[in-house]
């Protein structure tokens, strides 16, 4: 069997399997609907966060970012694994311990106010549709190449998936769902990583094959990164482990990246329900602990992943007649994802660090899917790892969803709007917002601004320029109100847009010189945070201090329950909404 009959065969059973557990999961009632009926026990939820979170951009794009870009690659690893400190540290207690449904929920009710409320619901759907197009594109890339149907047919197969288990299960369904894609995607991407290491490196453990010597090719003999140096030389391009040198990222724009990267895994509003999910505060802390461990398995195979798939692509092709060209690369070729041009008329590919002689187009999504291929693994191989790619990106699609799914019925329709409307039509409102969310994001996805890697990073600055700062200053700063809160959102949220589309989409030509402090479009986020909490701050300090009862809920979300009850405090005061 070949390799579209393998992927017809693990693609079916897979959809079946997560269709079947949407069913058998069915919400009946909007708290199971929303945030499971919070009785997820925390190791389930670890492993749902983690599938949540390794979505397309970490399964498809990270390991080819890093391919391409090398040492500097790794701000991603550095900024996405990071902000889960940040997660355990100084939001997912608090928040489940808040109780309540959604992120806008607690900035309503912290801030007092349902313009604090209306704007933080535009700020989750800002963020959402941005990351969830992401997971689209990668969905449309996946099919468009092992299914041989254009991308945007690959999109609508996508939405029609994630239609069902999300508007049908909730996050209940979406929950255990998940678990089944973590372990679909994991598996997937730890065989070929093994494979691969094992035929390269004769080291089966790829962490480990890193840095190990290869033992086959033009380059046996060399460790694997002294070897990419040396390829890389050769090239004209700059060294694979160097940092900071001309032709890379610079130190400032590294360093904006990864905080930008960290503050908005903090501030993703598709991750901070997940929290909301399980029983207490504790077990909030320990679903962040699993999922750590559960990403850092697919985040610490990634770099061995991308410099394996570096070296075998530029010497399969590098230099060989295209007459001779692999069969993976007339297929690939096929989908626009992967382009040669003979600029000197010699019939030879020619990759090369020098735009002028560089007749090889590669587009970045492609690296990971096409690994397989390019080291001739088994078709079920290859077959799997098209498996573990939809998991990825189908899994955090429908996280992102359920949180527009969400803002609408629940933030805006329920808490404002309607606030008499019984639970029965919340729940089939919610469901019909999911519909109307599946379809938005699968126009989004048909249209992305970019790989799927930087669509996410931009969905990163949103979230850490709007949402992280009023987050943290809701938990911890007493003093910060509702014009404070407001004002900090909209400035930070505005000012990370008008810059990503200024220098992304009016300006796409404009390099570091051009940017501001040297920062570019992935990682304006970290100053839209800093513009955010000055002005949260300053603007809270020169208007009236919060009311009583809300300095109530945020010293009741800070003191430990036997505090609370030396103190004489009393439960969470609900408090009242101008």
């Amino acid at each position: 069997m070949g390799v579209q009959g393998w992927t017809a065969l693990t693609v079916g059973l897979s959809f079946s399997l997560y269709i079947g557990i949407a069913i058998w999961s069915r919400a009946q009632s909007t708290k199971g609907f929303y945030v499971a009926g919070q009785g997820v026990p925390a190791l389930a939820n670890g492993m749902a966060t983690g599938a949540d979170w390794m979505s397309a951009a970490s399964f498809i794009s990270m390991a080819g970012l890093i391919s391409f870009m090398g040492y500097t690659g790794t701000v991603y690893l550095m900024g996405w694994t990071g902000g889960y400190v940040l997660l355990a540290l100084l939001l997912a207690p608090y928040l489940r311990k808040f109780g309540r449904f959604t992120v806008p929920d607690f900035v309503g009710e912290r801030y007092a106010s349902n313009g604090a409320r209306v704007v933080a619901v535009v700020c989750a759907l800002f963020v959402s549709f941005t990351y969830v197009s992401g997971q689209m594109r990668g969905v449309g890339v996946v099919f468009s190449r092992f299914l041989e149907v254009p991308v945007e047919w690959g999109v609508v197969i996508g939405m029609a998936l994630v239609f069902v288990y999300a508007t049908l299960g909730g996050m209940r369904g979406i929950t255990y769902t998940q678990v089944a894609q973590y372990v679909v995607l994991i598996v997937a991407y730890l065989i070929p990583a093994a494979a691969i290491s094992w035929t390269m490196t004769g080291n089966p453990v790829p962490q480990l094959g890193f840095g190990d010597t290869l033992v086959e090719g033009r380059h046996a003999g060399r460790f694997l990164l002294e070897a990419l140096d040396h390829i890389h030389r050769d090239l004209g391009l700059p060294e694979y482990t160097a940092a900071f040198v001309p032709g890379k990222k610079g130190m400032a724009d590294v360093a904006a990246i990864t905080l930008a990267l960290m503050v908005g895994t903090a501030g993703l509003p598709h991750v901070l329900i997940r929290f909301y999910t399980v029983k207490s505060a504790r077990a909030a802390r320990w679903s962040v602990m699993w999922a750590l461990v559960f990403i850092a398995v697919l985040y610490t195979t990634a770099p061995a992943v991308a410099a394996f798939a570096r070296v075998n692509l530029i010497d399969s092709l590098h230099g060989t007649p295209y007459a001779e060209a692999p069969e993976w690369f007339r297929t690939w070729e096929t989908t626009g994802l992967l382009a040669w041009e003979d600029k000197d008329g010699d019939g030879v590919i020619a990759y090369s660090g020098d735009a002028a002689v560089n007749e090889l187009t590669v587009d970045r999504d492609i690296m990971v899917l096409a690994n397989p291929e390019i080291a001739n693994l088994p078709a079920w191989v290859v077959a799997l790892v098209v498996a573990g790619a939809l998991a990825a990106a189908l899994s955090t699609a429908a996280g992102l969803l359920l949180v527009i799914s969400s803002s609408v019925s629940h933030d805006l329709i329920k808490s404002i709007w309607a606030p008499d409307l019984s639970e029965r039509d919340e729940l089939r409102i919610a469901r019909w917002a999911a519909g109307g969310a599946v379809v938005v994001a699968g126009v989004v996805g048909i249209y992305p601004p970019g790989f799927v890697a930087q669509v996410v990073a931009f969905a990163f600055g949103l979230a850490a320029s709007s949402f992280f700062p009023v987050l943290v200053l809701g938990i911890f700063d007493r003093r910060t109100n509702k014009q404070g809160a407001i004002a900090g959102m909209v400035s930070g949220l505005l000012f990370t847009i008008l810059y990503i589309v200024w220098f992304r989409f009016v300006h796409p030509e404009a390099g570091a010189d051009d940017w501001w402090f040297g920062v570019s479009p992935e990682g304006i986020g970290s100053l839209g945070m800093l513009l955010n909490a000055v002005v949260t701050i300053v603007v809270s300090r020169a208007t009236p201090p919060p009311p009583a009862e809300v300095v109530a809920l945020v010293d009741e979300l800070r003191l430990p329950r036997e505090a609370r009850r030396h103190a004489g405090d009393g439960p969470f005061v609900d408090a009242t909404r101008t």
